[in-house]
């Protein structure tokens, strides 16, 4: 099997969604999301701009490291107005856990982590944005009236390469 060549391209790593959650999301992000610009599935980034000559070192690490890791629960905790879009807010204490053991190991790389990625972590799906601030209000207020809490088991990680718009799925990582 020949593999691509390395290249500067950098990775972002999203978490893995059960079917029916992933489902919910992106036919969310599909009905609201400006169809021009939403090149992506809906997704739940954990870095956004990881160095892209040190993939394999970061699919080596991801790969030992999620053997010990139990698929963590996320809770879908309310929705949040960004401005321009909505985002639904999601926790997780064992999912953050393993995100900062992460930054850890992913530090020292060439080229490290930028500060958006070691700075606090807030979990979401964003399901619109680049819209007007009035149709995201109505979205959010539309969204919220029917909102109620609920949680979704997590089956693993995605590694996906950054291509100036659409992203290519590079690795899939699953938990346990």
């Amino acid at each position: 099997m020949t593999h691509p060549a390395p290249t500067t391209d950098p990775l972002i790593l999203t978490l893995a969604m059960d079917p029916e959650t992933f489902a919910r999301f992106d036919g969310l992000r599909r009905r609201h999301f400006p169809q021009a610009l939403n090149h992506i599935p809906a997704h739940v980034t954990l870095f956004h701009h990881m160095p892209g000559a040190s993939e394999a070192g970061i699919v080596e690490t991801l790969a030992a490291l999620m053997r010990s890791q139990a698929p963590p629960e996320v809770a879908v905790t309310g929705l949040r107005f960004i401005g321009r879009g909505v985002a639904y807010v999601l926790a997780s204490e064992a999912l953050s856990g393993f995100r900062a053991r992460l930054v850890e190991r992913f530090e020292p790389l060439d080229g490290g982590l930028t500060a958006q990625d070691r700075q606090g972590w807030r979990p979401h799906v964003t399901v619109q944005n680049k819209v007007e601030p009035a149709t995201a209000r109505r979205l959010h207020a539309e969204l919220e009236a029917d909102f109620a809490p609920y949680r979704f088991t997590a089956p693993g990680l995605l590694l996906w390469r950054y291509l100036g718009g659409p992203w290519e799925r590079r690795a899939t990582f699953r938990f346990g």
